[in-house]
């Protein structure tokens, strides 16, 4: 199983002196040798889910708050889960507790604090049975946890081994539904430190512990994605050479943590083709980059449900994930748009030059449902809420931003054109 610990998230600081270690499953969609990874989850990005977090900050909104693992595992974006968050580890019983947020409510187990959230063991289980890793998060956005020596962190470990992976207890919060890992020789165990180096909190654990991936948390900080371009705040580099030089383990992979919305995060969110460029730059020139982090997956969704608002302030990114994935997969060059022109970095490979893309603009002479005028439909441009194109001799409305999207093709799940 990953783990995966943060530091520091939204603000709040999480202190863990020792660190439990399992084993990622082997998976043909994920590797950490790879550098294409999207943690929602070549390899996509981790995506964490079960904090709700534009439901919070979207309280009126009841329609698009966070849905059911299992809604968000209907397509190929992302291919890793992490669950946030186990964020008590001692309470009633002696066991831990697990937060999710408006995806389960119900009450704990008798005389634990562990809510009893059987009913989404099924949903783990679509997930898995559809490719997906589905793995718990340790710690969270609230105080300290730690351990005060190493038998109670073992005591820990087998704790988490009975609750959530290949153990038995009458207390396991997802049933027979089993989380993705187990012990063996080679281990996996990954943490997500805030982006300024080195971290004030886990600074000394990451030099002494050999962790297979660092999901660096590049937002609500000095050193957020918003200031990719001062030389002065931004600091992959700083990480990169960690990873080379003092990491015990040479081979660790370093992940662009990024906020999926704007009010995912106080500061850090950038729109999806200024991060495309930023992600194809730093995917080229650092061999320790591994992929892109997403907090959160309702924020991922929850941005195109709120298109027309986005639209009119500038924020349009709908399936920020998608984007994202887009990104890491293009080799080598940046998605074009379908209203401008996108440049991508110069040097996406050792031969790569400067590509300058200008789509055709899909949008201005279109009347009625004449076709006239409007380009037809092509995988290899990314649209925009409005822009129209033919298809199949019909004519189309994209209803939010679109990539590699068929119009009509309902099937696959991707409802993004509207035909005329």
């Amino acid at each position: 199983m990953i783990f995966s610990w943060l530091s520091g998230h939204n603000s709040l600081l999480l202190i863990v002196s020792l660190f439990l270690v399992w084993c990622s499953p082997s998976s043909a969609a994920f590797s950490m040798l790879r550098n294409t990874n999207v943690c929602r989850e070549s390899n996509l990005p981790p995506l964490y889910w079960g904090q709700d977090s534009y439901g919070a900050n979207n309280p009126s909104d009841t329609t698009n708050w966070q849905q059911p693992i299992s809604y968000y595992c209907n397509d190929d974006a992302i291919d890793t889960f992490p669950v946030a968050f186990l964020d008590q580890f001692f309470t009633t019983g002696g066991l831990p507790s697990i937060n999710l947020a408006n995806s389960c409510t119900n009450p704990p187990f008798s005389g634990t604090s562990m809510p009893n959230c059987t009913f989404l063991g099924p949903d783990i289980e679509a997930c898995q049975a559809a490719g997906k890793i589905v793995t718990i998060s340790l710690g969270g956005a609230t105080g300290s946890a730690g351990f005060s020596n190493d038998s109670q962190a073992q005591a820990f470990a087998q704790t988490i081994w009975d609750l959530f992976l290949e153990g038995s207890s009458p207390d396991r919060p997802f049933g027979s539904a089993v989380l993705d890992g187990k012990i063996r020789a080679t281990l996996m165990c990954q943490i997500a430190p805030q982006c300024p180096y080195p971290d004030a909190y886990i600074g000394t654990t990451l030099n002494a512990v050999g962790f297979d991936a660092v999901y660096v948390q590049f937002y609500n900080n000095y050193c957020g994605l918003n200031n990719y371009n001062n030389v002065n705040a931004w600091d992959f580099g700083t990480w990169d050479n960690w990873a080379k030089t003092v990491s015990p383990n040479p081979n660790i992979k370093v992940y662009i943590g990024a906020p999926a919305s704007p009010s995912a995060a106080g500061s850090g969110y950038i729109n999806a083709s200024t991060f495309a460029t930023i992600i194809q730059q730093t995917q080229s020139q650092y061999s320790s980059f591994g992929g892109v982090m997403l907090w959160d997956a309702s924020q991922a969704y929850g941005a195109c449900f709120f298109l027309k608002v986005m639209v009119v302030s500038g924020l349009a990114n709908s399936r920020y994930d998608r984007a994202v994935k887009s990104a890491l997969t293009a080799g080598g060059t940046v998605v074009a748009t379908s209203a401008g022109t996108s440049t991508a970095a110069t040097t996406t490979t050792s031969t790569a030059t400067t590509v300058a893309t200008t789509a055709a603009s899909a949008t201005a002479t279109a009347t009625g449902t004449s076709c006239s005028g409007v380009s037809a439909w092509s995988s290899a441009i990314a649209y925009v809420g409005g822009d129209q194109v033919t298809y199949n001799g019909q004519l189309w409305t994209a209803k939010w931003w679109t990539y590699d999207d068929v119009p009509g093709g309902e099937s696959k799940g991707h409802i993004s054109w509207t035909r005329y």
